[in-house]
């Protein structure tokens, strides 16, 4: 019996010690090494050097002044991401796009963008498409008491066009260059 054993605990410790210690150690010396900033989540900092959020995670941004992400099913706690899990039969979900509708409609612009409405399959998800944030122009702009063409501009730079995929803006991004104008 002690033949059969003996093998099998060398051979779970040794699988262990290669898959447990040894991969995940290699694994992370060679993303910090190749890709120091992705390795270590992407942080944006402003000029001060202060992080201020994540380039691949959305962040919170309430009031007039700034440009919103998307809902988060999660309310943008990492730790509980995910989507909602809400039907589209379900009336709670169709309940919580009405009243964000409601809350979010800009007289004469027309409706609002889906975008702005819906939550990402992570509920994190850091981009909006462009006609989500020129939706939002008018009122940041008015609260920050810039030009629409001003904002609109800072927008269209921040423009993202993905390999595959339509175009894209970081609200993060858009935002922390808000704050720099």
């Amino acid at each position: 019996m002690s033949t059969m054993i003996r093998p099998a605990l060398s051979l779970l410790v040794l699988m262990t010690l290669i898959t447990g210690v040894a991969y995940p150690l290699v694994v992370t010396g060679v993303a910090q090494v190749a890709f120091p900033s992705q390795a270590n989540g992407s942080l944006v900092q402003d000029a001060s050097g202060k992080v201020r959020g994540s380039a691949l995670i959305a962040q919170d941004f309430t009031g007039d002044a700034w440009f919103h992400p998307r809902p988060s099913a999660g309310a943008f706690a990492t730790v509980a991401s995910g989507a909602s899990n809400f039907a589209p039969s379900n009336p709670a979900l169709a309940t919580r796009v009405v009243d964000d509708a409601n809350k979010l409609l800009v007289p004469g612009q027309g409706p609002v963008p889906l975008a702005q409405l819906t939550t990402s399959g992570s509920g994190l998800d850091p981009h909006l498409p462009p006609a989500a944030i020129a939706y939002q122009l008018a009122r940041v702009a008015a609260a920050r008491q810039l030009p629409v063409s001003t904002v609109e501009q800072l927008m269209n730079a921040h423009i993202e066009r993905p390999l595959v995929g339509p175009p894209v803006v970081n609200v993060l991004a858009l935002n922390i260059a808000l704050e720099k104008l």
